[in-house]
């Protein structure tokens, strides 16, 4: 069951990313403040909810939440600073973002840069913990999921409408087959491009 905040000291901002195993487009990350109250049945972890939910709680997320940001970073950066460095990059543009004033930054994973002096914690699993993590979560995902969408009416030989960017089968065959676009990371080598394949 989620928790309203890890701590009830300071206005607390949740932050997560979407799209970090990605073979194409940006890695986005949300960074949320909700308020003491905010209560939703449905919200939880994205990857365990359906479109339909996830879409319906972006709503209500945007809607409600004290303050909120959302950030991409695109694939030339990732390629150039590595898809860690850019997801925690895209957190702490997100944290610049935010208009309401904050104390603490709860962060879903194990590792994250100091930003500024604001203390923090690293919560394993801690989209499926905090409400603030959960909705980072959301809006992270239905952020990329609808960036990836609109892509795939410029590239859709690759089916991003259906793999939403992900190392599916018929991803990685449409790559065997037409090689890379400019949104793919170039970074992220497939065991058929490192065998020399394509």
């Amino acid at each position: 069951m989620l928790k309203p905040h890890f701590q009830s000291e300071w206005a607390e901002a949740g932050c997560d990313e979407a799209g970090r195993g990605c073979l194409a487009g940006p890695v986005f990350a949300a960074a949320v403040i909700l308020p003491a109250d905010y209560h939703h049945n449905v919200l939880n972890d994205s990857k365990l909810l359906s479109e339909k939910s996830r879409n319906e709680l972006r709503l209500d997320i945007e809607a409600n939440a004290i303050d909120y940001a959302v950030t991409p970073i695109d694939n030339l950066k990732i390629d150039e600073i590595n898809i860690l460095q850019a997801s925690i990059l895209a957190m702490h543009m997100s944290l610049d973002k935010l208009k309401h004033k904050f104390g603490f930054i709860i962060i879903d994973g194990n590792y994250f840069k100091p930003y500024h002096s604001i203390p923090y914690k690293t919560i394993v699993k801690g989209d499926s913990s905090y409400f603030s993590i959960a909705a980072a979560s959301i809006l992270a995902k239905t952020h990329r999921d609808e960036f990836i969408v609109n892509a795939h009416e410029q590239y859709p030989i690759y089916g991003w409408a259906k793999n939403k960017g992900y190392a599916t089968a018929s991803h990685r065959a449409a790559i065997m087959k037409h090689g890379l676009c400019p949104l793919h990371r170039r970074s992220f080598q497939l065991k058929e491009m490192q065998l020399g394949l394509f």
